[in-house]
């Protein structure tokens, strides 16, 4: 049986940015790494869009408005001493009619709550920064950028293994025994003796929480983020980012336009409930997970509180058409030939069983155990800043 101090369980951007800060704060501190997958960012971190978000959505006080900000920051910093190529590039997001307006307004009263830099812009502005979007008004976000998040966890990786941590893949958890000296992991690639264990799974964090004992309060429901790619001759209708003006009850909804650091644009995503925790296209269908949440209140609730907006997203889901047409709302040059399928993404979303969606961060502490319930985005972008939450947590839990 292999002893170590710490296990993290997860290899995403916020595991191995948990590991690389607790290798940074505490010298000498044997850290495992354990992936059941056989490389590193296979879920969230290597499906998401690639974007630095700026913290303007976000409630001013919030752990995600807090560590967005100061995780912006940090992650440019690593990014610029470690040679990555990233852009802060800025984005625009537009309101399209009158009923918007309110709500655009409440943003940027956010954003500039929470320091970002940002103003309000006009229609003709829109067309200078854009000038293919359509809009009556909107917000230019000057803080807002785009990197590639797995070449951050390839470098994140090799600063762990410079400092004596071990990233084992293939090493997936299926079982957990404590005791009040210490925690013993089962893996596929053997078993690990560790005095604390830090659960970074996402897609499996309650899994993984309850099957370490505990009971957490919510249960992760997995959505299905479908995209499109313009078509390289169509790339000039989009020069950095477009949003819309979000549905404050559901942030992450609406489709956008998002070029990427290495080129293209990504056009999403839809959001629809998978049938697997790992369901990145429709035909794939997990038992286990399905029953889970067929049975699940929390879900039920929801659903029956929004049907009109689940519907909405799977028509867009089956219907091509229906998906242009919610393009077009913010570039109306797009048409159903320019744009070609793209890889789909899967939220983990918390879900409490009264029926609420779970917005914020969720760390809770138990003996010899952290578990990171619930990191949502911008969790990408505040990766380092939550590793550096944990990492002091690890230093409360050790001495």
């Amino acid at each position: 049986m292999e002893q170590a101090d710490v296990a993290v369980i997860g290899a995403g951007i916020v595991g191995l940015a948990t590991a690389w800060q607790i290798t940074n704060r505490r010298p000498g501190t044997k850290v495992v790494v354990l992936e059941k997958e056989p490389g590193l960012a296979q879920h969230q971190t290597g499906h998401n869009s690639g974007v630095l978000h700026s913290g303007i959505y976000y409630k001013p006080g919030s752990l995600k408005a807090i560590n967005c900000r100061q995780g912006l920051a940090a992650i440019k910093k690593f990014c610029d001493e470690e040679g990555i190529k990233y852009e802060i590039c800025g984005k625009v997001i537009v309101a399209t009619s009158e009923k918007e307006l309110p709500a655009m307004e409440m943003i940027y009263e956010r954003g500039k709550a929470n320091g970002v830099n940002c103003e309000k812009i006009t229609a003709e502005r829109i067309k200078e920064i854009e000038p293919h979007a359509a809009g009556i008004a909107g917000i230019h976000v000057h803080d807002t950028g785009i990197v590639d998040f797995k070449e951050v966890c390839r470098r994140l990786a090799e600063r762990v293994e410079e400092r004596g941590g071990r990233i084992i893949t293939k090493a997936k958890v299926v079982g957990i025994r404590r005791s009040s000296g210490e925690v013993v992991l089962i893996t596929k690639s053997g078993e690990f003796s560790v005095k604390l264990m830090v659960n970074c799974a996402g897609l499996h964090s309650d899994r993984i929480a309850r099957m370490a004992g505990e009971h957490p309060a919510v249960k992760i429901v997995p959505f299905r983020g479908e995209y499109y790619d313009l078509k390289p001759e169509a790339w000039g209708l989009v020069k950095n980012l477009i949003y819309p003006v979000p549905n404050p009850e559901f942030p992450f909804l609406g489709v956008h336009f998002t070029r990427k650091i290495h080129g293209g644009v990504d056009c999403g995503p839809n959001a629809v409930l998978a049938f697997a925790r790992e369901g990145y296209t429709k035909l794939k269908i997990n038992c286990r997970d399905l029953l889970e949440i067929a049975f699940y209140p929390g879900l039920w609730r929801i659903a029956g509180k929004y049907m009109k907006t689940g519907i909405g997203e799977m028509w867009r889901s089956f219907n091509k058409a229906a998906f242009v047409k919610a393009l077009q709302r913010l570039v109306p040059d797009v048409r159903s030939d320019i744009l070609v399928p793209a890889p789909a993404g899967v939220r983990a979303q918390a879900i409490s069983r009264d029926g609420k969606m779970v917005d914020d961060f969720v760390i809770q502490e138990a003996e010899r155990m952290i578990n990171v319930l619930n990191a949502p985005s911008p969790a990408a972008t505040a990766s380092l800043n939550i590793g550096k939450t944990i990492a002091e947590l690890v230093d409360k839990h050790l001495g």
